[in-house]
């Protein structure tokens, strides 16, 4: 089936205009109006040079029916994010920041909403696979526009009035439920920037009836509707077993550095091995993100931390280094980490290469078979019509 992205007419606008005045938000005795502890704003990200920064931040419902959306997401994060970092302005690639919250889970406190942040926007996608894997569905009491509230308040949205800035919200339930109204959550992306696209996890006219549509048209975004509960097919190409491998021997080239140096090298190799429990495909798929500009990993990883300007070869202390680099004389630190870096770009040119030649087979195969109605289809589909306004361009 394919995704529902609605071309929001004169008359459905006016019809939610309508829609909008019959909202009533639910406001539960046991919720205060505005949680607390809410995180504090972070200082504004400041853009990268000429790249295009891109930030999405993803809210999913993990109440107790919600598990089919945890798993698309787990098996479809690879393919979203190397399409996101497909995008061009100026030739240049964007600069790709995620975030994930959940809400709704009513093991979460109630006095803050029944939701929390699990990753702040982060440029290290390992982080948000690693909290993918680790959520788990139960309750609940699904409060969307709370969650997209504390999401923008919370989160270093960037000051660049060119930077893409979107958030996803998932769920099944009425969308004005709880302290937050759908029109005063918005009001305040707006201001921030920010465009909201609701995915409702069922039937679209479902959808329509809780107030999911009508929170796109407030927003300006896109009414989107996906089966939740659909499995998602991962499609095999002959240049799978090939980037699995080279997906695997890249992790040779990282040199883990610092407080968080075994912990993210091993967080690497945790999230290759939930990448092939969904198959071949999906680790070849991740193979591919790992040769982009965006697979980065500056607090844990020596080479990406020097090209950041993070830290200086000469001035690491031996208990920061790995076993290997130590009693290594300068000379040799620098022609050891330049060794591992020449390595990665030999590795990830190959990748790139196959990858060019596994897309075309997908892309052939995947018109065969028609769209799916999935998360990634969704909101790739939002982020390419969204993105022409601010100057990115997605083959």
């Amino acid at each position: 089936m394919q995704s529902k992205h609605k071309t929001l007419g004169l008359f459905a606008a006016a019809l939610g205009m309508v829609a909008i005045a019959a909202i009533v938000p639910d406001k539960p005795k046991d919720v205060a109006p505005n949680p607390h502890p809410i995180p504090p704003p972070v200082t504004h990200v400041t853009p990268d040079g000429e790249r295009p920064v891109v930030q999405v931040a993803l809210l999913l419902d993990t109440s107790s029916s919600m598990d089919g959306l945890i798993d698309q997401a787990r098996s479809e994060l690879w393919r979203i994010v190397n399409q996101l970092s497909e995008g061009k302005r100026h030739g240049k690639a964007p600069r790709l920041q995620l975030a994930l919250y959940e809400y709704g889970n009513d093991a979460l406190p109630a006095a803050e909403g029944y939701l929390r942040q699990v990753v702040g926007l982060t440029e290290e996608i390992d982080r948000v696979s690693e909290a993918l894997f680790a959520l788990r569905t139960n309750g609940g009491q699904e409060y969307a526009g709370l969650a997209i509230r504390n999401a923008l308040v919370a989160l270093p949205w960037s000051n660049d009035d060119d930077a893409l800035k979107l958030i996803f919200v998932a769920g099944n339930e009425g969308f004005a439920q709880g302290p937050v109204t759908p029109a005063e959550a918005i009001a305040l992306a707006k201001e921030h920037g920010v465009t909201v696209n609701p995915i409702f996890c069922g039937a679209e006219q479902a959808g329509i009836a809780q107030g999911w549509q009508t929170a796109a048209m407030l927003a300006g975004g896109f009414y989107l509707t996906i089966d939740h509960n659909q499995a998602v097919a991962q499609i095999a190409a002959p240049q799978d077993a090939e980037l699995a491998k080279l997906n695997l021997s890249i992790n040779d080239t990282y040199i883990p550095y610092g407080a968080e140096g075994d912990a993210g090298f091993q967080r690497q190799a945790a999230q290759d091995s939930n990448s092939s429990g969904y198959g071949l495909a999906n680790l070849a798929t991740r193979g591919s993100f790992k040769a982009s500009a965006n697979y980065q990993n500056p607090s844990w990883e020596l080479n990406d931390a020097l090209d950041r300007g993070r830290v200086k070869l000469e001035e690491l202390k031996e208990q920061s280094l790995p076993a290997e680099m130590r009693g290594m004389t300068k000379a040799e630190r620098v022609a050891y980490v330049a060794k591992k870096k020449a390595d990665r770009k030999a590795i990830q040119q190959r990748i790139r290469d196959l990858t060019k030649e596994r897309d075309a087979f997908i892309a052939a195969e995947r018109a065969k078979q028609g769209q799916e109605d999935s998360l990634d289809v969704a909101m790739l589909s939002a982020v390419k019509k969204l993105a022409g306004a601010k100057g990115l361009a997605f083959e």
